[in-house]
């Protein structure tokens, strides 16, 4: 069965000409910006979108992604309440959370999967109790692309370079941040990134 992938719902929506404008106005000085930091242009999330979340807690983190991504799938393969295949959209994110002293992430993360523009009015219900359809408010998140395995030591090891890149990384929420595969959580040289998100 043939997958379709939606565009990336962090990307900017359109507004009115003005509104358009003042975006275009960021978005070249943020580009300017992210060439000379290697941090990439802050995507903003205009409006509340539906995920199907899942929350793991195994020993690892890779033990964690994978059977999460695995148990979304199913979802996704039709056990849910529209019966059909919902469709692939990328990327699948992990939400991460470190410890008080920011040295290490925790075990307990959550496993995402953006729901297609088509089905999110209405999102088919998931027949897995552990899967739960949460409405995210909008956003502007601050991202850095890394390639490789993402286990605790690697995803400690981007937060801590994208915070030193950004010029004020306390603007961003300080305990929770996101990962975001665009290849499947199997695939040896995956293309990733570390996602901060800016304060409300």
């Amino acid at each position: 069965m043939a997958e379709e992938q939606s565009p990336d719902p962090a990307h900017p929506g359109h507004g009115c000409s003005q509104e358009d404008a003042e975006q275009e106005r960021l978005l070249s000085y943020w580009q300017s910006v992210g060439r000379g930091h290697q941090v990439d242009v802050p995507r903003v999330h205009p409006f509340q979108t539906k995920w199907a979340c899942i929350k793991m807690q195994e020993e690892q983190y890779e033990q964690s992604i994978c059977l999460g991504f695995m148990k979304l799938m199913k979802y996704i393969c039709e056990q849910n309440s529209s019966g059909l295949y919902l469709g692939m959209t990328i990327p699948i994110v992990t939400l991460v959370h470190t410890n008080e002293s920011h040295s290490e992430i925790t075990r307990s993360v959550t496993v995402a999967y953006y729901l297609p523009e088509l089905l999110q009015e209405q999102p088919p219900q998931p027949y897995d109790s552990d899967i739960i359809i949460e409405e995210w408010p909008p956003t502007v998140v601050y991202t850095r692309s890394f390639r490789g395995v993402t286990n605790e030591d690697s995803i400690m090891r981007e937060i801590n370079f994208l915070a030193e890149l950004l010029e004020s990384p306390e603007l961003c929420l300080q305990n929770i941040f996101i990962v975001a595969g665009y290849t499947n959580p199997a695939a040896a040289n995956r293309h990733n990134e570390i996602w901060f998100l800016q304060r409300p």
